[in-house]
């Protein structure tokens, strides 16, 4: 088949590869423009673009798929849509312009964790195994049904970025299979089933770490938000970064937000048992041992999050 693939992120680069050394024919590649990075704000193609520019595709970049983006990929007569992670809506004409239209690749077990941070927001709330989902794209958010599934259990204290890599490696060999079975003519979608949750991007503010909540609450949101956008708390008013936090071997008693030197971490108190924080990044200075952060710190009580 004729495929126009779209996506961005590194997420999305392993679907490109396996589909790009299939049998089909991946007549261009559609991802966002280039984006300022960097303390220099310098200019840097999306992973996807690098990575189509690697495998010597054609490339179309744009932030929206409008009448323009429509106008180009109509002219390449794709028989397939697949868009992993593209971060835009595919809508009318251009959802129908393929003859078997689109299909998207999603890190969760539909319905559940529809939109754009599924991945972030199922370790937020502690979900234990999540997946991947293939599914027909329709203009209703994430609502089509699905030609297959995996399923994923988390490993403990894996963070969103180790998830996301897994999730991407695992889900580029179910895409593969499903559009083969869509080119065989055996590709069969069933609806979903369920009640729908919903996944919000994540902003800043999500990153915050509360530690009058329970220890296990803490933890699942520091993973959610690591390394985008960031777990934090502050000391004084002024941000840190939460870099590496886990769990204390030994429980023992300390006031929530309340730090212990602990050898080159540190423990900090929450709403049930001290978590360990082991690195954090002040603002403005590199990451560092939470030890060393905290023989800097001049309070002899030092509390975060207050």
């Amino acid at each position: 088949m004729r495929l126009v693939f779209a996506g961005t992120p590194d997420a999305a680069v392993p679907s490109l590869r396996v589909l790009a050394a299939s049998a089909h024919d991946v007549a261009a590649v559609v991802t966002r423009t280039d984006a300022p990075l960097g303390r220099k704000r310098v200019l840097t193609p999306s992973s996807v673009a690098q990575a189509a520019t690697d495998l010597g595709l054609p490339v179309v970049k744009t932030d929206r798929l409008d009448d323009a983006a429509t106008a180009e990929i109509a002219r390449l007569a794709p028989d397939l849509g697949v868009i992993v992670a593209y971060g835009g809506l595919v809508r009318e004409p251009l959802l129908s312009t393929p003859r078997h239209g689109w299909i998207n690749l999603h890190f969760s077990l539909l319905p559940a964790w529809r939109g754009a941070a599924p991945v972030q927001r199922a370790l937020v709330a502690g979900d234990s195994v999540i997946g991947a989902g293939v599914f027909q794209l329709v203009a209703a958010l994430d609502a089509g049904d699905v030609f297959d599934e995996i399923r994923y259990r988390v490993p403990p204290l894996a963070t969103a970025d180790r998830v996301l890599a897994d999730l991407a490696e695992q889900g580029a060999e179910l895409l593969h299979r499903v559009v083969d079975q869509i080119a065989a003519g055996t590709a069969r979608a069933v609806p979903q089933s369920g009640e729908p949750t919903y996944a919000p991007k994540l902003t800043a503010e999500d990153g915050r770490l509360d530690w009058t909540r329970p220890a296990d609450e803490i933890l699942a949101r520091w993973r959610g938000t690591t390394p985008e956008p960031g777990a934090f708390t502050t000391l004084e008013g002024a941000r840190v970064k939460v870099i590496e936090l886990h769990r204390a071997d030994a429980e023992s008693a300390l006031a929530p937000g309340r730090l212990a030197l602990d050898g080159s971490a540190i423990r900090v108190g929450t709403g049930t048992d001290p978590l360990v924080l082991a690195r954090v990044q002040p603002a403005g200075k590199s990451a560092m041992a939470a030890g060393d952060w905290y023989r800097g710190i001049r309070s002899a009580e030092p509390v975060v999050g207050s």
